[in-house]
């Protein structure tokens, strides 16, 4: 974490050390032509004698210097044109907010997309908590999210830091009258200078509403298609409304509710999560997760459907890695498959092999938490700094969380039947997944060789819109970044 910096006593700041001079400068032109012809004029990248504890001291004292270049040059008046505005002031913040992201692609800002960052700062901008001159780049404010989320996937809670104009009372109401309904501020709270909201963030809680349905044994129809087509030449099954109706008055049994709850308690304490995100840029060294819990609710009844409520804590998420984590569940259950599967999985010696991510349609963030930064928050000044919790909006929270949260989730499920054509896709195009298997034994064919030219692709051109999202797991191995 961040070296905390205290605002009532700042540290003396100190020129920065150079990690080295540049030689050629000031050389004569004998000399310049010399060096470059050796190489010994090229620019190195940094003093690799340097050790870890030099490096972090340069990078403290490069952090307290901007910190203290922020104080000047905001308590510094501009000299300005006489048609420019006075400047205002501007105030680190961590910023509350939630949103129901079915109509984005998601957080981060993309230019050809429409995204949840886009559409904030934008509002942020027009509300004038960023300034015109500022308006170009979300850079020029330091702004940062505490975590990011994909396509479609919702948050209750979400912290965003930046630099912010505050003078106005009224500055949440503005930003909120700029923005869509399914994005609201809820507050902010001031900062320490040095405060990021991913650096900072101890933890994230998220959500997961699963229909049971999706626990029911696998489809006949489905494996015969699979056993008897070739793969080229399959199509997705359309279910009926009759067999649609009885997998929504499906109840799960209370022994197949104990096996989920004890395959998602596997997930509990730190492991190795390579096969549950993208292959590219993933290794053992930067893989490891700590989850803190893993939750599964009673069965709970909705518009005459069966669902439950997945919750997990952890450190830090990779790509994806919830969305697997559910996955993978859902189809040992279905099958029958034992938990020492999930044992085999973790291991670092355990082959790559490719599960398939469940739909973005049931996720949310339920909120990041910021313990440790609160712990030291509470000591600073009062009226200065103050902690990064949502506990005075909770209320308002829970009822934008059901209206466009929850309700969002059970009408699109109910109209578009997300959950099943994903469950169809696993079943008609198994090829990845024959590591589901009552024996718990992963055969050579379920291995995932990075860089190899074997893959698996629909046919996407006799995939319905609805079931796009499904295919999309079929690629997602080597076809995906990392965040």
């Amino acid at each position: 974490m961040p070296e905390m910096i205290n605002q009532e006593d700042p540290a003396p700041v100190e020129a920065p050390v150079l990690l080295e001079q540049a030689s050629t400068a000031e050389a004569s032109p004998a000399e310049a032509k010399t060096a470059g012809e050796t190489g010994q004029g090229t620019k190195k990248r940094g003093n690799r004698g340097q050790t870890c504890k030099d490096r972090r001291e340069h990078a403290a004292v490069k952090r307290r210097a901007r910190i203290q270049e922020d104080r000047e040059a905001e308590s510094t008046p501009r000299v300005k044109s006489e048609n420019s505005e006075p400047r205002k002031p501007k105030r680190r913040v961590a910023l509350m907010l939630g949103f129901c992201g079915t109509e984005f692609q998601g957080m981060q800002v993309n230019p050809n997309a429409r995204t949840i960052e886009g559409d904030l700062f934008k509002a942020l901008c027009e509300a004038g908590a960023v300034s015109e001159e500022n308006a170009t780049s979300q850079q020029k404010v330091q702004l940062q999210r505490a975590a990011r989320t994909d396509k479609g996937v919702h948050a209750a809670g979400q912290v965003v830091s930046l630099k912010m104009i505050v003078e106005d009372p009224d500055i949440v109401e503005k930003v909120n009258a700029k923005l869509c309904d399914q994005i609201r501020v809820w507050g902010f709270v001031r900062v320490v200078q040095s405060f990021n909201a991913k650096t900072m963030c101890d933890s994230r809680v998220y959500e997961y509403l699963l229909p049971t349905y999706v626990l029911m044994e696998p489809s006949e129809s489905n494996l015969r298609l699979a056993q008897t087509v070739p793969f080229e030449e399959r199509r997705l099954p359309e279910t009926n409304a009759e067999d649609m109706k009885a997998k929504r008055e499906y109840r799960v049994s209370p022994e197949k509710l104990q096996f989920v709850r004890d395959a998602f308690a596997k997930y509990k304490g730190s492991h190795d999560f390579r096969n549950f995100t993208v292959t590219r840029g993933c290794t053992e060294s930067n893989s490891m997760r700590h989850m803190h819990w893993f939750e599964v609710s009673d069965p709970m009844i909705i518009d005459g459907s069966e669902w439950l409520s997945l919750k997990v804590k952890g450190q830090s998420f990779m790509l994806h890695q919830i969305r697997k984590m559910v996955g993978l569940v859902i189809l040992m259950t279905r099958s029958g498959a034992p938990l020492k599967l999930m044992d085999a999985l973790f291991g670092k010696n355990s082959p790559r092999i490719n599960v398939p991510k469940a739909p973005s349609l049931g996720l949310l963030l339920e909120s990041p938490v910021f313990d440790g930064y609160n712990s030291r928050a509470d000591k600073q000044v009062q009226g200065v700094t103050s902690p990064v919790t949502f506990e005075p909006y909770q209320k308002t929270i829970d009822e934008f969380k059901q209206r466009f949260i929850y309700d969002a989730i059970i009408r699109t499920e109910m109209a578009d039947c997300v959950f099943d054509g994903w469950v169809n896709s696993v079943e008609v195009f198994p090829e990845q997944y024959t590591y589901i298997n009552k024996d718990g034994v992963i055969p050579e064919s379920a291995i995932v060789v990075p860089g190899s030219e074997r893959r698996f692709r629909f046919n996407r051109s006799t995939v319905e819109a609805g079931d796009q999202a499904a295919a999309e797991s079929s690629d997602d191995e080597l076809d995906s970044k990392d965040n």
